[in-house]
């Protein structure tokens, strides 16, 4: 046996073991999030209790200044409208004009479309108003869930799925994922800051990002494997000359 496959062999207990931790993990988030949805949206809509979002806006009240709030609006714009579309635009064409991967490039914009659809069909469905006393100024539209970490989770969950799956360097990839993973807090955090959402708001936006992040990234890839499987085994009969046998 070769010195390459018995190395293979000996390491492949590790990669099973890192693949179920990371399938279990995958899986512990995502029904964690199910069960974070049910209860919010009970307390919320069913029991009408909002203690819990009155004791965010009290909590945060003392740490209110002119200086962070001009910090904190610096944050939320990275979970706004103009940035997200012009993000999603640069790795549109990144995957389109760079690395020429047409099937990377439609499942990214699958995500990006089909996300911005649900998060406005949920808050119809919801139709829950906004806080009725913003830190500046009112904004319209409605509450739950919020917009901003509904996109900022999809977005930047996407780069963290591409970053782990991408970079090699252990030390690297978790720094990058790090940073991707403040910036979605942080954007959160901004807006229960303003007053422009409802703590619940924002985890509702962040559980069902999870959720249909997870479910579309699956559901992608399988299509991918699928279309991929279809096309190899003709191309490879072409080029063995088996369909002239």
């Amino acid at each position: 046996m070769k010195k390459n496959t018995v190395t293979k062999i000996r390491k492949l207990p590790a990669v099973l073991a890192l693949i179920t931790a990371e399938v279990f993990f995958v899986i512990t988030i995502f029904f964690a999030s199910i069960g974070s949805l049910i209860v919010i949206i009970r307390r919320i809509f069913f029991v009408k209790e909002n203690v819990f979002d009155q004791n965010a806006f009290d909590f945060l009240g003392p740490f209110i200044t002119d200086t962070n709030t001009r910090v904190v609006l610096f944050i939320t714009f990275f979970g706004s409208y103009l940035f997200m579309i012009t993000a999603w635009l640069l790795v549109f064409s990144f995957y389109l004009f760079i690395r020429k991967n047409k099937w990377h490039f439609i499942t990214m914009l699958t995500i990006a479309v089909s996300n911005f659809g649900l998060m406005v069909g949920l808050k119809f469905f919801f139709n829950r108003p906004r806080p009725l006393i913003p830190l500046l100024k009112e904004i319209p539209g409605l509450s739950f869930p919020s917009g901003h970490a509904f996109m900022s989770m999809i977005f930047y969950g996407l780069l963290i799925s591409i970053v782990y799956r991408d970079i090699k360097s252990l030390w690297k990839k978790w720094i990058v994922i790090s940073i991707l993973l403040s910036f979605i807090f942080l954007v959160g955090f901004s807006r229960v800051y303003l007053r422009v959402h409802y703590l619940s708001d924002v985890l509702a936006g962040y559980c069902f990002g999870i959720l249909s992040l997870t479910i579309l990234l699956w559901l992608m890839k399988r299509i991918g494997k699928y279309n991929e499987a279809k096309i190899a085994k003709p191309l490879q009969a072409v080029i063995t000359g088996e369909d002239n046998a």
